[in-house]
């Protein structure tokens, strides 16, 4: 092979790797760009939960919703935020309420029940709240609690991630 056509093959060799190498670095911002995304995601899917937990425990606590209602709704933001939350002591009595009310319909189910099945289910509901509220309170109260800490604590996680 003669010297023009060796260097004509080391200039493709070095345009392919100079092209692979710029498309290399063109994905590695777009992976970058799509992790940063991501975060912002959760950390508004996050931040959209915990007002919502602010809301329904201040709603408990006012009583201007059923404390099991509010107990089960809470149970699934804070399976959203993080499961680990309901593990809490604090938190505990809301996986109990559910697990007591896991019987209990609710929304289409609950319509079509006749009206005696549905004050059956009113009946257990209030015995349920009668039965946890003191403890349905003390963890209205944390996530109020919670809630207000929230700022610093997802900032400190975004942080060390």
């Amino acid at each position: 092979m003669s010297a023009w056509g060796v260097s004509a093959l080391a200039l493709v060799a070095l345009a392919v790797v100079v092209g692979l190498a710029l498309y290399a670095r063109r994905l590695w911002r777009e992976v970058r760009r799509r992790e940063a995304f991501r975060r912002d995601e959760i950390a508004r899917a996050n931040r959209n939960c915990i007002d919502s937990l602010a809301a329904i425990s201040q709603a408990m606590l006012e009583r201007q919703v059923d404390l099991v209602e509010g107990a089960l709704r809470c149970k699934v933001l804070l399976d959203i935020v993080d499961h680990q939350l309901v593990t809490q002591e604090r938190f505990k009595v809301i996986a109990e309420v559910q697990a007591q009310a896991a019987h209990l319909r609710t929304h289409a189910a609950r319509s079509e029940l006749t009206p005696r099945q549905r004050h059956r289910e009113d009946l257990a509901r209030v015995a349920i709240a009668e039965q946890y509220e003191t403890r349905l309170d003390d963890a209205a109260r944390a996530l109020q609690a919670l809630c207000a800490d929230w700022p610093d604590k997802w900032a400190a996680i975004t942080q060390a991630a």
